[in-house]
């Protein structure tokens, strides 16, 4: 009998005894690919034997220092490259243990940055229906997924939903890609108005959208229009790359291919590739001034910010992302993407292929003709993770991709060493978990 508490109390999942490049091997012996890089974090597949160093090196240099008392050489250099890097105006990195601390973080300097400027009735959060952002109380409040919300809504604050920008759902016949975008990037503005430019605090939003609508890259033009309106009226725009960012999809900013940069930037994942939990909040130099020429302290913290291990194993990751492994990302996820479309581009109930770099995502319908989904009682989404479980493929379908109920998509998001034969295997192995659903 086991005494961890399991994500699901009705499952009983193998063990995970080793992991070996792009697979995990259970204690039996079974290896499973991991197409997913679990929830896209393993970045670097499972066995990179110099991150693995890193971690053992700074363990015994020092494996922890609070920074109430201390800053630490990993946290220094790692925060030099992460703004190097960065376009636009990010110049301070504030580093937590995971996306929805970074989320958190971002959320509460908004507020604090109003209250330093001397504005403060602005408190207000506008985010896009079928959005993640965490799973703390005030990310998942700014999050816009029905079902992750419902049962902790008495507990959350009040956050404003608009559409997303998801063209395959909402993109009207008589629309180009680009009108669609701006109509739905003018609903930000209509919010701000009806909310009151002086009471809204910060947009959030991902630039691709991960776990709850199936890598859904937005249309040209829709994030600079986003931040022409957030510059109208000093709304703060928060871009949450925790899934999507680190190179995921195709370069090391997912923001970077839309031409914009946020105020605050929350990343994750990627960065820290699964060897050592971390996450970070990167803020402008604008903002992290109105604190220090104010009350000089962040009203925020947690044990183990800043962490040294972790920052030890990010900033090797980051080394290896930032010193070519993110070049593989587009032509490996352009073929990703062929083969995808080669292998169900007609299937009858594969409604789209989507997605960026090695970020993918399979939209899975009942009638490809009228996009209509399966009815949610079928349990398609979890017929299929366990199908390709079955056949050794690690892959992370969703369910209520259209509405937050409705909807099943497939997500991807394999190690960036992987090459073509892991392409085929990952394609092969879904087509037998396909097959045997439907």
């Amino acid at each position: 009998m086991s005494h961890v508490f399991p994500r699901h109390t009705k499952a009983n999942p193998p063990v995970a005894a080793s992991g070996d490049g792009c697979y995990i091997i259970d204690k039996n012996g079974k290896k499973y690919f991991d197409g997913s890089g679990g929830a896209a974090v393993s970045c670097l597949g499972h066995s990179d034997p110099d991150v693995t160093q890193a971690i053992k090196d700074q363990v015994d240099r020092i494996a922890f220092a609070h920074t109430g008392f201390f800053t630490t050489e990993p946290a220094e250099e790692l925060a030099d490259l992460l703004v190097a890097r960065a376009p636009g105006n990010l110049d301070r990195v504030y580093f937590v243990s995971g996306g929805s601390e970074a989320v958190e973080a971002a959320l509460k300097l908004a507020r604090q940055y109003f209250l330093e400027k001397g504005e403060p009735s602005r408190h207000r959060v506008i985010a896009r229906r079928q959005s993640y952002h965490g799973n703390t109380l005030g990310a998942l409040a700014t999050g816009g997924n029905q079902w992750r919300r419902e049962p902790f809504s008495p507990l959350m604050i009040e956050t404003s939903h608009i559409s997303p920008c998801f063209e395959y759902r909402g993109r009207r016949e008589a629309e180009t890609a680009f009108e669609y975008g701006q109509r739905v990037a003018g609903e930000l503005e209509t919010e701000i108005l009806r909310l009151g430019p002086e009471n809204v605090m910060a947009f959030v939003a991902e630039p691709v959208v991960g776990a709850t609508a199936g890598a859904v890259p937005p249309v040209e033009g829709y994030f600079k229009r986003v931040r022409e309106i957030c510059d109208t009226y000093g709304v703060l725009l928060i871009l949450d790359e925790v899934m999507c960012g680190m190179g995921r999809t195709g370069t090391l900013f997912a923001h970077e291919q839309d031409g914009v940069s946020p105020d605050i930037l929350c990343i994750a994942k990627g960065l820290g590739a699964g060897y050592q939990p971390i996450g970070a909040m990167l803020c402008t130099d604008e903002i992290y001034r109105s604190i220090e020429d104010g009350t000089g302290f962040f009203q925020h913290g947690h044990t183990y910010i800043g962490h040294p291990t972790a920052c030890a194993a990010a900033l090797t990751v980051f080394k290896k992302l930032d010193g070519g492994l993110v070049e593989r990302v587009s032509p490996m996820g352009d073929k990703l993407e062929q083969e995808l479309n080669d292998a169900f581009g007609q299937h009858p109930h594969v409604g789209d292929i989507r997605g960026r770099g090695l970020f993918r995502g399979i939209e899975i319908v009942e009638d490809r003709s009228t996009k209509t989904p399966f009815d949610p009682a079928r349990g398609i989404n979890k017929s299929v993770k366990k199908a390709a479980f079955d056949a050794g493929l690690i892959c992370y379908p969703m369910g209520g991709t259209v509405d937050g109920v409705r909807g099943d998509h497939v997500l991807l998001a394999p190690p960036f060493i992987i090459e073509g034969s892991h392409v085929t295997e990952i394609v092969d192995k879904l087509d037998r978990a396909f097959r045997s659903v439907f």
